[in-house]
């Protein structure tokens, strides 16, 4: 059966703690003014996603915007997020729910910054 393009099912969700503990131990680790963006190579041609927002964000019904507001993010941009990667977003406590465009602008630059290579490591000379 096939999935409209928008869909969200399981393929793209990461639903176990040891996916989410191996993006956050040996994924690159990039930030955004509200989130930290975790992402490791997953051996497949799809990206996943996981969203974490502590009690520190706020009350629940916060928290809950917030992961429905990422996820939407996800699901209708998940054309411009690198194939092949599991990502795990975790919103900062500083974070005010934000609407959908500046949500999606600063997920999708960092979802970009993934795509390019690691700099070099900077040597000192002799």
């Amino acid at each position: 059966m096939e999935t409209s393009p928008e869909a969200f099912p399981k393929r793209f969700r990461l639903r176990k703690r040891r996916d989410y503990l191996q993006a956050q131990r040996v994924g690159r680790r990039l930030t955004s003014p509200h989130f930290i963006v975790y992402a490791r190579p997953n051996g497949s041609r799809r990206p996943r996603l996981g969203i974490t927002v502590s009690r520190k964000v706020g009350k629940a019904y916060v928290r809950n915007r917030i992961k429905r507001l990422v996820r939407e993010v996800f699901r209708r941009s998940r054309p411009d997020f690198p194939t092949g990667m599991d990502f795990v977003v975790v919103a900062k406590s500083e974070i005010t729910p934000a609407d959908f465009a500046q949500t999606r602008d600063e997920l999708l630059s960092v979802a970009r910054r993934f795509d390019q290579p690691r700099p070099a490591p900077r040597r000192e000379p002799r």
